[in-house]
């Protein structure tokens, strides 16, 4: 398991005071109001800053780092991803995951075929999608339902799904 979890990517900055507009990764984007430090992370650096104010603007947030005062100090945070300790994530509760743990483990039909790895999970609205890659690159598209995603076995490392007529 991945020792930090990402909760959101830096789009933009807010004002000129230093702010940056977060686009969050979690259900409940209040949950940035308890953090105390974060983790910058983009394709060359990784820093650890210290919150200093948050505020909330739509389905945003607006995060005030110590120690970055202008927009200019701000803009060179645009695009990096924001994590977290896994120690400072919420408690999850029965039959809940974080993404994080789910990509890339191995998915296989309850007959026990190997159908691929869980490369990507998106919501349609009603469900979850899981992306599921073979070998060759083809892509299934499974619904997060009951009678399709029967067992995810995060000890074992694998995922058991049943294949439904006309799902594949």
């Amino acid at each position: 398991m991945k020792e930090r979890l990402e909760v959101g990517q830096i789009v933009n900055t807010f004002g000129i005071k230093g702010f940056v507009k977060i686009y969050p990764y979690v259900d409940d984007i209040k949950r940035f109001g308890n953090l105390k430090n974060v983790y910058i992370k983009s394709k060359n650096k990784e820093q650890k800053l210290e919150i200093a104010e948050v505020k909330y603007q739509k389905n945003m947030v607006l995060v005030k780092f110590k120690g970055i005062e202008t927009v200019e100090e701000a803009e060179k945070l645009r695009n990096s991803y924001v994590e977290i300790d896994r120690k400072d994530a919420i408690e999850l509760e029965e039959g809940q995951y974080f993404i994080a743990d789910l990509l890339g483990l191995p998915v296989y039909v309850d007959t026990g075929e190997k159908l691929g790895i869980l490369d990507d999970i998106f919501n349609s609205g009603s469900s979850d999608i899981y992306v599921v890659k073979n070998e060759l690159g083809k892509q299934y598209l499974l619904p997060y339902i009951d009678e399709v995603i029967k067992d995810i076995d995060l000890e074992n490392g694998k995922i058991i799904v049943h294949i439904i007529e006309g799902l594949i």
